[in-house]
């Protein structure tokens, strides 16, 4: 008899268990607010005790984290739809009423009761339109990357600051050579040759055409440095899609450790060629003004200097914003400087005419302006803090021919010479790749052996022989090369 009622008891409890987990499931989709009905010492790895998983806990809290995140976007999309709903049924009652009233009151006006369910008909289509709209767009933020990953290919990663890269150039001749900026005092042109001279952290980095560059430090200088590189033996490019052993990240290594074997030996460059001295405060950026005799620097003083680079002479001082300077671009063929600011402008500066330097001041943006670059077709990008990329046309500058707004604050960008594809390097680690018209493209693939692990600060374009590279550097102590599909990525749009 016991074995008889166990059984009983065992029946009933499976007959009880499909209700129990239906009952579950219905609960998930209400409204919860994990940090308040939890309790105060139930964290992600208690609610996970006792699942069979191999997988690390660090990785089972990260999913949790994932799919708590889809569920309250859904959650919020079911609440909306039942307010819709509401909404929808509370509008047909009304109609309704109206159409009884008037056909009671004069039988030769049914007319106007058909009228009024049209209307309404019509009315509940548009929201149930726009409710649909609304879904599609949330759902597809949570699809997979993978054409992302077939279109934009990691090619290789760089390594061996010791402190995060602010800025990152390439030269625009063979041989070609990729350079660094970092807040270590270091920079390295790819470990063939590094530069010791600034007291401070070098912010910006630019390359000429020749074997010439220019960096902005935070000693209130710049600094004009000549060098010669000898190229290494070609090495194979490593497979990164091969899984890996390690998985120690790459900004927790300890300083001086490299990838590749053994430590690296460079020449080191100590002693700048020029030396350009007038801010008052770090110099945040420079660049070469076309046919490379002079450079533009921008500082946290508020003004931005343009110098002769054969007598290190200031030849102008650009002032009128109200805050510090951010950024500084020149033109690639014209004679003309965009300077940044945090007062959440941009200026023009026109140096074609030698008798007349004018300016001109666009307000665009709410926030700090992080940069602003030309085109080769006469257009300017300018980034923001505010979450906004904005495209300006030269000829009227009244306002943007294009805006993309964004999730996370965008630091320096860049634009491809040839297709005009726009980098967008975010705060939140993300690389994302946009058409002058304001269209994404692609997201650079981001994991965790693969992408940058911290804020990702500056991005710089290199398109040669059919084929578009894109180099970006960050907070993780790391440049990435990338290669870019650009047939394929414009077939996708």
């Amino acid at each position: 008899m016991p074995v008889e009622g166990g059984s009983s008891s065992g029946s009933a409890s499976a007959a009880r268990h499909p209700k129990q987990k239906r009952k579950a499931h219905s609960l998930s989709i209400r409204r919860t607010n994990s940090t308040e009905e939890r309790p105060l010492g139930m964290q992600r790895g208690d609610m996970l005790e006792g699942q069979d998983s191999k997988l690390p806990l660090s990785l089972r809290n990260n999913l949790l984290d994932l799919f708590g995140q889809i569920e309250r976007e859904f959650e919020n999309l079911y609440i909306e739809n039942i307010e819709l709903r509401r909404e929808i049924d509370s509008l047909n009652e009304r109609m309704t009423g109206d159409g009884q009233t008037i056909e009671g009151g004069d039988p030769t006006k049914g007319a106007l009761k058909t009228k009024a369910s049209h209307s309404t008909s019509q009315l509940s289509q548009k929201l149930k339109t726009t409710y649909k709209a609304s879904t599609s767009k949330i759902v597809s933020s949570f699809k997979a990357t993978t054409g992302s990953r077939a279109l934009c290919q990691l090619l290789k990663e760089y390594m061996g600051h010791r402190d995060g890269i602010w800025d990152l150039s390439v030269t625009r001749t063979q041989p070609l050579v990729l350079g660094t900026a970092s807040a270590g005092r270091l920079n390295n042109f790819e470990k063939l040759v590094q530069f010791k001279g600034a007291a401070f952290s070098i912010y910006m980095i630019k390359s000429h055409y020749l074997t010439c560059v220019c960096t902005a430090s935070g000693d209130q200088t710049a600094h004009i440095w000549r060098y010669m590189v000898q190229l290494p033996a070609p090495q194979p490019t490593p497979d990164v899609s091969a899984p890996c052993d390690d998985d120690q990240d790459s900004s927790d290594r300890e300083e001086g450790e490299v990838d590749g074997e053994g430590p690296f030996e460079v020449p080191t460059v100590r002693v700048a060629t020029a030396t350009l001295k007038s801010h008052q405060g770090v110099v945040i950026a420079a660049d070469w003004l076309v046919g490379g005799r002079q450079v533009v620097t921008a500082s946290w003083d508020r003004a931005a200097n343009l110098y002769e680079v054969e007598t290190s002479e200031l030849v102008h001082t650009l002032t009128g914003h109200d805050q510090e300077l951010t950024h500084c671009c020149t033109h690639p063929t014209q004679r003309l400087v965009v300077t940044s600011s945090r007062d959440t402008t941009f200026r023009l500066w026109d140096f074609r005419d030698p008798s007349i330097h004018s300016v001109n001041v666009f307000q665009g943006h709410t926030d700090t302006v992080t940069s602003a670059v030309f085109t080769v077709v006469d257009n300017v990008v300018s980034g923001s803090d505010d979450r906004t990329v904005k495209v300006w046309d030269l000829k009227n500058m009244r306002s943007p021919i294009a805006t993309i707004r964004t999730d996370s604050a965008v630091n320096r960008i860049s634009v491809s010479t040839n297709q005009r594809i726009i980098a967008l390097p975010h705060d939140n680690r993300q690389v994302r790749l946009f058409d002058m018209s304001g269209v994404r493209l692609a997201r650079l693939p981001r994991s965790n052996r693969m992408g940058h692990r911290r804020m990702v600060c500056c991005t710089a374009w290199n398109e040669e022989n059919q084929s578009c590279n894109l180099f970006t550097c960050g907070f993780d102590r790391q440049a990435i090369g990338w290669n870019i599909n650009i047939p394929a990525l414009l077939q996708e749009k």
